[in-house]
């Protein structure tokens, strides 16, 4: 509908361009607008960090290692002990091995959808696709859990995003019927030099008079906004101003995101490349009030080999295998996953900072070979998830499959009941209803039970 001035009518499309230049082009009031139309405005004190090991790590050669089985089953990796009698993780993973007693491992997950994007969807969303995708290119019907978690909580007090993802958000969710506004905020690479978050900083000038010119723009669009609601439609739009103001200037958000504030050293053992760096990035997010933070555990560094994912195919590139993927990625991962969960224990964080890695699905138990090359293939049937934090039982492993690590043995567990951990954790009723575009209602997360061994 067109509002009414002296010169004419002036439409809706008007007014958003207008916002939009007011804050640099972001529209960033209409969205906070949207957020708060949610709901709650309240943050609990909970957080979850998801390393997300997108392509399919190979339960072999991570969590659930089979070293009495068949040479063309038990992987080219040995088993070490932890500090956890009778929990023993692969090899590659010494410094992990060192901080069993703050994880647990979940080694009886298992779903049916054998493509990535499909198993991802499946993974994030707690949802099954409707119609399987083989060729990894579909899209999530239902947003995600970090999306759900946005809608539900609403507008963070502090300006702070509630959903980020380091260095991208998830490729393979949508947010469909919450709407854009609950999409993640993408970081950006933390491991490059002078890292800024794109589009949480407003250029200044070196005495501060453009923000303040901008800063008077936004107050007489605001006046022109309030001449002309002549209906009372843009009623509360000073709140939004101020709010968007506040995310955009706010020394919160920036400290939150300035990771040079942190110790050289502890940087150091982060590890000075994507995965370590994100994952420092992610606990400073969590620790100052983010919600939900995916980290995308593909590529560790730039310039890495085409080869960058957990999908170890043994035809995926002439060359490489198995063994050389897994030990390329673990040299990043081990350091950087275990000091993260070493520096939320030793802040205390341990009981609002829930950490979960695992990916889309597992791995085929027989190895598979190609030119002398070792892979194995998609296996949904099978997958392993290491959770670290929460205020959960650690120490421990929960569930087990077979001599081959084919299909669960002790305790099956779906991506429902880990999505359903995540809730309960984050304090979100799965059980609550959100309409799609057609009116039907959805609930967050229609079966699942929270993992009672975790809990």
């Amino acid at each position: 509908m067109p509002h009414s001035s002296c010169n004419g009518p002036v439409h809706r499309r008007e007014f958003l361009r207008a916002g939009a230049l007011a804050l640099g082009g972001l529209g960033l009031s209409d969205v906070l607008a949207a957020r708060h139309a949610s709901g709650a405005t309240s943050v609990p004190a909970t957080s979850v960090i998801l390393f997300w090991m997108w392509g399919g790590p190979s339960q072999l050669e991570t969590w659930d290692m089979k070293p009495n089985a068949p040479s063309e089953y038990r992987g080219p990796f040995s088993p070490i002990a932890t500090n956890v009698p009778g929990l023993d993780i692969c090899e590659l993973f010494p410094q992990l091995a060192k901080v069993a007693d703050k994880y647990s491992l979940v080694r009886s997950l298992h779903h049916e959808m054998a493509s990535h994007n499909d198993g991802s969807i499946e993974l994030l969303t707690g949802k099954t696709p409707s119609k399987a995708d083989p060729t990894s290119t579909a899209k999530s019907e239902h947003p995600d859990f970090g999306m759900f978690t946005s809608r539900v909580r609403g507008a963070h007090a502090q300006g702070l995003p509630q959903y980020v993802g380091i260095p991208r958000q998830p490729f393979m969710t949508q947010s469909v019927y919450l709407g854009m506004s609950h999409q993640a905020f993408a970081t950006g690479d933390p491991s490059v030099k002078d890292f800024r978050p794109p589009n949480l900083t407003i250029d200044a000038g070196t005495n501060g008079l453009r923000l303040d010119d901008r800063r008077g723009l936004v107050t007489q669009l605001d006046r022109l906004r309030r001449d002309l609601d002549l209906g009372g439609s843009l009623e509360g739009i000073d709140q939004f101003r101020q709010q968007a103001y506040q995310l955009l200037t706010s020394t919160r958000v920036a400290t939150a995101f300035d990771l040079e504030q942190e110790d050289p050293k502890l940087r150091d053992c982060y590890g000075r490349h994507l995965w370590g760096q994100s994952c420092l990035l992610a606990r400073r997010l969590a620790e100052s009030g983010v919600s939900v933070v995916t980290i995308d555990a593909m590529a560790p560094k730039t310039g890495t080999p085409l080869y960058f994912s957990w999908d170890d195919h043994a035809n995926a590139q002439p060359g490489w295998d198995l063994a050389k993927g897994m030990q390329w990625r673990a040299e990043y991962m081990d350091p950087a996953l275990s000091t993260l969960i070493e520096d939320i224990h030793a802040r205390g964080l341990d009981q609002k900072i829930l950490v979960v890695a695992v990916g889309e699905f597992g791995r085929t138990p027989r190895l598979s070979r190609n030119s002398g090359n070792l892979g194995r293939d998609h296996w949904p049937q099978a997958q392993a998830a290491l959770i670290s934090g929460g205020g959960l039982r650690m120490g421990q492993v929960v569930g087990a499959t077979n001599s081959k690590a084919e299909y669960p043995a002790e305790r099956p567990l779906t991506p429902q009941d880990l999505m359903s951990t995540i809730y309960r954790h984050l304090g979100i009723d799965q059980h609550r209803e959100f309409a799609d575009f057609a009116g039907r209602p959805h609930r967050i997360l229609s079966h699942g039970q929270p993992i009672r061994e975790l809990v």
